[in-house]
């Protein structure tokens, strides 16, 4: 079965997600680091954690938009524990008020978003 419309969409959609969130945790890390906590100057580890984890972004955001074989088909089934799990630390971090309520709700939001975009990519990816 191949990829249905829907399943190219979210594949599409989260891929480039991807490449802008990590490009812009390569590039800017301060702007996204602004936009979690706007109050503090952000720490130099908070600066090195979104560099790190950025190219990683761009690499599985580029593998979600190539064409169909095994690097995508694998990023595609990775996607949805990727995601969910960037969901929960959102979540715990917005309980246990490590972040402000909206900037929480912003997290839980976007990691929802892309959880939800990964599983509509993988279930409907085709086999």
């Amino acid at each position: 079965m191949a990829e249905d419309s829907w399943g190219r969409v979210a594949r599409t959609s989260l891929g480039l997600i991807r490449i802008v969130n990590g490009g812009l945790g390569l590039v800017a890390p301060n702007l996204l680091i602004s936009r979690i906590d706007p109050d503090d100057p952000p720490s130099p580890a908070a600066v090195y954690a979104f560099r790190l984890f950025g190219i990683r972004t761009v690499l599985i955001g580029r593998d979600l938009l190539r064409r169909p074989g095994e690097a995508r088909s694998r990023s595609v089934a990775e996607a949805p524990l990727i995601h969910a799990s960037d969901t929960v630390t959102a979540t715990l971090l917005t309980v246990q008020r490590a972040v402000p309520p909206r900037s929480g709700a912003m997290l839980i939001g976007i990691s929802g978003l892309n959880t939800l975009l990964a599983l509509v990519a993988s279930r409907r990816a085709g086999a």
